[in-house]
């Protein structure tokens, strides 16, 4: 059953002043101060920029030494031990 206020003046204020006592305890503990150094967006930027990965420098080479780098490779590549020639491909 709802209750009708008796009164006029009574029309739910009391759920009002209810409403905001509730409300102001809540911004009570709220620092609306922005002079801080930084702000948690901020912060959540500095983890992310954190956890990006860093690229080693590699020195370079010329064309002579990937020729030969990439030689020695398949040399070694043919020379290797357990030169299975099984590709999975039987007649």
């Amino acid at each position: 059953m709802s209750k009708t206020p008796e009164n006029p003046q009574d029309d739910g204020s009391d759920e009002i002043e209810l409403m905001r006592s509730e409300f102001d305890s809540i911004i009570e503990g709220l620092s609306l101060d922005e002079s801080s150094p930084s702000s948690f967006l901020e912060d959540l930027d500095r983890i992310d920029e954190a956890d990006r990965f860093i690229a080693p420098i590699v020195p370079r080479q010329n064309l002579r030494s990937t020729f030969f780098s990439a030689k020695n490779a398949i040399t070694r590549w043919f020379n290797r031990r357990d030169h299975d020639d099984d590709d999975g491909a039987h007649i």
